[in-house]
């Protein structure tokens, strides 16, 4: 399958700019809640915070767990309001997301299918790493051979790698069994491609910003139930939902900031085990 590709424009100062928004759990019906929140309506608390800030960006980058139900309306409800930022939006299946309806709401909402952005000094590669019917990841030979295809396209581009699985440790027992499964594959593809600077991932509903040999691994904490670092069982936060901006600058640095809505706020059932 050939890899979609699209061209993005940089600022006047050279900078590829991108709102991160993730794990959004939306449902059909307006009461949907998960684990005692109503994910439409921290997701629209998100989107409401977001247009306030005006944040200069090219593009928006959806990484996965949009729905939760699997519905054509929960697609489309996300795509509404993504819309209203006037820029274009990308994005990636997670674990609970039904492809179908994913690709045909977006696809008639004039969301992008492209996985492979191009500008002047970055590429960004967006992968598939969802396995039907379980929550871990892997990445398929497909998905392994259009990534290499994509850094040897653009050997002398900076390149960002996002998909939804998180790829090392995020210190929780309960949750890091259920990351990327052949994370081993992906570092050995990528120990030959220098250029690649950092992976972006979801799934966590977590903020995460740590070193892997030359790789920076971003995650972006969820716009609704957030997941507490370093627990050995299935324990939620109460940390406020949350969303990221991302600078890519010229020489391959990452300028990089979450911003949270206020603590609390959709906190969900702390005697909840598991969803």
């Amino acid at each position: 399958m050939t890899q979609i590709k699209t061209q993005l424009d940089v600022d006047a100062e050279g900078v590829l700019t991108f709102l991160q928004i993730t794990d959004t759990h939306l449902f059909a019906k307006p009461d949907g809640e998960l684990l005692g929140v109503n994910t439409r309506d921290s997701f629209l608390a998100v989107m409401a915070k977001v247009l306030e800030q005006a944040h200069p960006i090219q593009g928006v980058l959806a990484t996965g767990d949009i729905s939760q139900d699997h519905t054509p309306e929960s697609y489309s409800l996300f795509a509404q309001h993504i819309n209203q930022l006037g820029q274009p939006c990308f994005w990636l299946p997670g674990n609970h997301d039904f492809q179908p309806a994913m690709l045909t709401e977006f696809a008639s909402a004039g969301i992008s299918g492209a996985k492979q952005l191009v500008s002047e000094y970055w590429q960004v590669i967006l992968l598939d790493t969802q396995v039907l019917g379980v929550p871990h990841g892997r990445l398929s030979e497909e998905q392994l051979g259009q990534l290499q295809s994509a850094l040897d396209e653009y050997p002398d581009k900076h390149a960002l790698v996002l998909l939804h699985h998180h790829v090392q440790p995020a210190g929780c027992k309960w949750l890091d069994q259920h990351g990327l499964k052949n994370a081993d594959e992906l570092f050995v593809l990528l120990k030959q491609y220098p250029q690649v600077k950092a992976l972006l991932c979801g799934h966590i509903h977590q903020q995460l910003d740590q070193q892997f040999e030359q790789l920076r691994l971003l995650a972006t904490p969820s716009t609704c139930i957030q997941f507490k670092p370093h627990c050995d069982d299935f324990t939620l936060d109460e940390l406020g939902p949350g969303w990221r901006y991302l600078a890519l600058l010229p020489n391959g640095e990452i300028d990089t900031k979450v911003y949270r809505l206020a603590d609390g706020s959709f906190a969900g059932d702390a005697k909840a085990t598991g969803y």
